[in-house]
C-alpha cells in the first residue's frame, strides 16, 4: 500500500512552490526559476497520479457500501472487481511520480554513430540506424542536425554525430547507447549470405547554462581544417571545419556542417560541454557507487544491447529480453513500442529500487 500521509506532505509543498513561481525573486534568478519549474512539474504530475488513485479506492469502497444492498449486490461487486484490477496500475502510477526527476531528460539530445566490425557493411547499418532516428525524429516534429558525419561511397557512414533538438529528446534516447548488431545479406554480398556487422550509439544530454562548464582557453585545442564531402561543386574549400580538444580530459568534437567557421565553432562547443558534462556525470556515478539497476546512462557502451535480424523480420533487446518482429517497420522510424518498453522497464527497476531502500530503512 501507499504511504498516503508521505505523499500528502510532498504535495502539500504545492502552494509554496506555486507562490515562488510568482516571486519577482524567482523570476529574477533564471537557474532558480527553471529549477522551480522542474519542481512544480513534478509536483503537478505527482498530484495527477494521486488523484486518480485516492479516487479509484473511494470508488472501491463505495462499491462495497452498494454491495451491501442485495437489489445492487451482483452490479457492485462486478464494479468492485474492475476497479481493484486497476489498483495496480495506478499504484505504479503514483509511484513513477514520486521518483526524483532527473533535470537532463528534457533537454536535446547529441548523438554518435559509428560503424564497428564488418567493414562497408557496418558502415551501410550505421547510416540505416541514422535513417532510423531521423524518421521518428520527423514524425515528432523534433529537429536533427548534424554536426560532424564521415560517409562511405555507399551511402553509409564511417561515423556520424548529431543533434536532436525537441522537448525530452535526451529522455527518449537514453537507452540507445551500447552495441547494435545486424544480421542480413549485405548488399555488398554477391553469393546471399548472411553476415553480422555493427555498430556502437553513444548518447549524452546537451549541455546548458545550468551545468557552470568554464572551457579556459589554456585547456582547449582548436584545430581547423577543409571540410570533406561527397566531392562536386559544394565541396567547402576554406577551414570552416572546427576539431576542440579539451587537454584535461582528451574529449573532442568535431563540427563541419555549417559553411561558416564561426558557427561551427558555436556547435562545435556546444558539443564538447555536452561531452564534459557526460563524462563529469559518470565520474559522479562511480565516485557514489552508483550501481547498475538501471539502464539509464548504458554505463558500459561496448555491450551489445540490440540484435537486428533481417531475414526474420526481428529485432531483440538483450537488456529486457524484447523481441518484436516488425524489424520493417522499426527501421522506418516506429520505434515507440521499443522505446516505451525500455523506459517502462528502467521505470520499474527504479522503483524496486527506492523500494528496498526505503526497507532498510536507508
Amino acid at each position: 500500500m501507499l504511504d498516503t500521509g508521505r505523499i500528502e506532505e510532498v504535495l502539500g509543498r504545492l502552494g509554496s512552490v506555486e507562490a515562488d513561481l510568482g516571486d519577482p525573486n524567482v523570476l529574477s534568478d533564471a537557474k532558480r526559476y527553471r529549477e522551480t519549474l522542474r519542481h512544480h512539474a513534478f509536483l503537478k504530475k505527482l498530484e495527477s497520479a494521486f488523484a486518480a488513485y485516492s479516487k479509484a479506492v473511494s470508488d472501491v469502497k463505495g462499491a462495497e457500501e452498494l454491495a451491501a444492498d442485495p437489489e445492487f449486490a451482483a452490479e457492485a461487486a462486478a464494479e468492485k472487481a474492475a476497479l481493484e484490477g486497476q489498483l495496480p496500475s495506478l499504484e505504479k502510477r503514483v509511484l513513477a511520480a514520486l521518483l526524483p526527476p532527473d533535470p537532463v531528460e528534457s533537454r536535446n539530445a547529441v548523438m554518435e554513430i559509428r560503424a564497428g566490425t564488418g567493414g562497408e557493411e557496418a558502415a551501410l547499418f550505421a547510416g540505416d540506424l541514422f535513417r532510423m532516428y531521423s524518421r521518428y525524429c520527423e514524425a515528432r516534429g523534433w529537429k536533427i542536425s548534424v554536426m560532424h558525419s564521415n560517409s562511405t561511397s555507399l551511402d553509409g557512414y564511417k561515423e556520424i554525430v548529431f543533434t536532436v533538438e525537441g522537448e525530452g529528446a535526451y529522455g527518449r534516447f537514453r537507452f540507445e547507447s551500447g552495441g547494435h548488431r545486424v544480421q542480413r545479406v549485405p548488399e555488398t554480398e554477391a553469393q546471399g549470405r548472411i553476415h553480422t556487422s555493427a555498430a556502437t550509439i553513444i548518447v549524452f544530454p546537451e549541455a546548458d547554462e545550468d551545468d557552470d562548464i568554464e572551457l579556459p582557453e589554456k585547456d582547449i585545442r582548436i584545430d581547423l581544417f577543409c571540410s570533406g564531402g561527397a566531392g562536386g561543386q559544394h565541396v567547402n574549400k576554406t577551414e570552416s571545419a572546427v576539431r576542440m580538444t579539451h587537454i584535461p580530459t582528451g574529449l573532442v568534437a568535431v563540427c563541419q556542417d555549417e559553411r561558416s567557421q564561426i558557427r561551427n565553432r558555436e556547435k562545435c562547443l556546444a558539443t564538447l560541454k555536452a561531452r564534459i558534462l557526460d563524462f563529469r556525470r559518470r565520474e559522479e556515478e562511480a565516485k557514489a557507487g552508483a550501481n547498475r539497476l538501471t539502464l539509464r546512462g548504458s554505463g558500459d557502451r561496448s555491450e551489445r544491447i540490440r540484435t537486428y535480424n533481417f531475414p526474420q523480420n526481428r529485432m531483440t533487446d538483450h537488456r529486457i529480453d524484447l523481441t518484436l518482429y516488425s524489424l520493417d517497420r522499426i527501421m522506418e522510424g516506429d520505434l515507440d513500442e521499443l522505446l516505451d518498453a525500455l523506459a517502462a522497464n528502467d521505470t520499474d527497476e527504479r522503483i524496486k529500487a527506492a523500494l528496498e531502500q526505503g526497507g532498510r530503512g536507508a
